[in-house]
């Protein structure tokens, strides 16, 4: 057995890379199984706002463009109801769409894949429609959107042993992926932009680290590009521009650089995000005719109206109501301020910020949603902190706590995810949907000994 900094390493502990690969195969094999077995009308696999970000992919590779008419037709219309999305164009004919383009451009080599596979079974005389919606083409996005979240993980982790100890960090971040709302947007929703905002952020968040006092022009641009991206899946990731500003801050006050050469490198990291944005706005100008703008219009924001204490408490999808784990993180990141101030303290202020903007949405709570699932891109955040709190000198004296620790929180979210996705699935004789606090914090604990009495008659 290895010992590192108090904390004993076990055979997956000694191999994060074998335990989170492990993890998203089986959330990849769980997916396929449940879309597959489990499909919705005319084997629809992508529903609600996955439609709109899954018709950028198919409407870019079929059709070259973004008006999304005919995409919408398909992936809406097979049962010949009319809805918003498909009676609804814009000044410039397009139709509307309230999504970002990054999901898409990110799933694009999966889909791609999904394309030769129908060509090569088709040639083989298996009947599949190559028309983009078929089950292969649907189910790539989803595979992907699985495969960069596993990947961000690990990168949350591989920037948490910059700080913590390895068990700690492995543990911090198993949490923090699986005990929240990621893991149902990595399970049973990954067609949605939230995996693959986990994936740019911790992306973002370990090169920024990794790399961290070069304050070579050439840092900044990839900085910038990253930064665009995130903002790409995710228009509000750009508030992680945060950590690199604060930076330079910090080399200006200790005289590390001039005052020209940091204006230099923030119009690199400017020109850099703005570059890597430009997808987006090119979008937005063939669909509205504008190249900034909020598609879901003028009042969607209200900046001076935020609800702060709702979005963080409020039983209808609050960030912490619904998820203890991130409450755990949050404190954690206590720890970190005291540990390492500057990386602390910043990641606080890239949290209130997210906070901030969380609550002034006019629908705060994300409309249908499990958890606050606007908050999912802080993941690697929330790893840090949880990985924190599994290193403070109690559980470094008790190593055998760390592991119950971090699997009491998933096992304890993973019970509400079946609870939900029981109501969600038309089980409403066995569970209500989650409103009270008891019916939030509580009944996940008994769930099993209800569905045992449901069985046994």
């Amino acid at each position: 057995m290895i010992v590192s900094n108090g904390l004993h390493l076990h055979q997956r502990e000694r191999r994060p890379i074998l335990t989170f690969s492990a993890i998203g195969c089986g959330l990849a094999v769980a997916y396929t199984l449940a879309v597959t077995l489990f499909a919705g009308a005319a084997g629809q696999i992508i529903e609600g706002d996955a439609v709109q970000y899954y018709a950028y992919l198919r409407s870019l590779v079929f059709d070259q463009d973004v008006n999304f008419i005919n995409d919408y037709q398909l992936l809406y219309g097979s049962d010949g109801a009319s809805n918003v999305w498909l009676d609804t164009t814009t000044d410039t004919g397009h139709a509307i769409n309230l999504m970002s383009i990054g999901p898409a451009l990110l799933w694009l080599p999966f889909f791609l894949v999904a394309c030769g596979l129908v060509a090569l079974l088709r040639t083989a005389g298996v009947v599949v429609a190559f028309d983009g919606i078929s089950t292969p083409f649907q189910l790539s996005a989803g595979i992907a959107s699985i495969a960069y979240a596993t990947l961000g993980a690990y990168l949350c982790y591989r920037a948490c042993v910059r700080f913590w100890p390895p068990a700690a960090s492995l543990w911090g971040t198993l949490a923090a992926w699986l005990a929240t709302p990621a893991l149902y947007y990595c399970l049973v929703s990954p067609a949605y932009s939230h995996a693959t905002s986990l994936f740019v952020v911790a992306l973002f968040i370990w090169t920024w680290l990794r790399t961290m006092g070069d304050q070579r022009a050439i840092r900044y641009g990839l900085l910038g590009i990253l930064v665009g991206l995130a903002a790409l899946v995710r228009w509000q990731n750009v508030t992680i521009l945060i950590l690199p500003m604060a930076e330079l801050v910090r080399e200006l006050r200790d005289d590390k650089t001039t005052l020209r050469g940091a204006a230099v490198q923030v119009g690199v990291l400017g020109a850099a995000s703005l570059v890597a944005f430009l997808p987006q706005m090119f979008a937005w100008k063939q669909i509205y005719g504008h190249w900034l703008l909020t598609p879901q219009g003028e009042g969607f924001m209200q900046w001076m109206n935020p609800q702060v204490w709702a979005v963080l408490f409020s039983l209808n999808h609050g960030l912490f109501s619904w998820t203890p784990a991130v409450l755990v993180a949050v404190l954690g990141l206590a720890v970190l301020v005291a540990r390492h101030p500057f990386v602390g303290w910043n990641s606080v202020a890239v949290l209130l910020t997210a906070v901030y903007i969380n609550a002034a949405v006019v629908d705060w709570w994300a409309g249908e949603a499990f958890g606050a699932r606007r908050f999912i891109g802080l993941t690697p955040l929330f790893a840090l902190g949880l990985a924190a709190v599994f290193s403070t000198r109690l559980l470094v004296r008790r190593p055998q706590l760390v592991g119950v620790a971090a699997s009491g929180l998933i096992v304890y979210n993973l019970l509400f995810l079946v609870q939900y996705q029981l109501f969600m699935r038309g089980y409403s004789e066995l569970v209500a949907y989650p409103t009270s606090a008891k019916q939030i914090l509580i009944d996940r604990v008994i769930l099993p000994w209800t569905l045992f009495r449901h069985w046994i008659g």
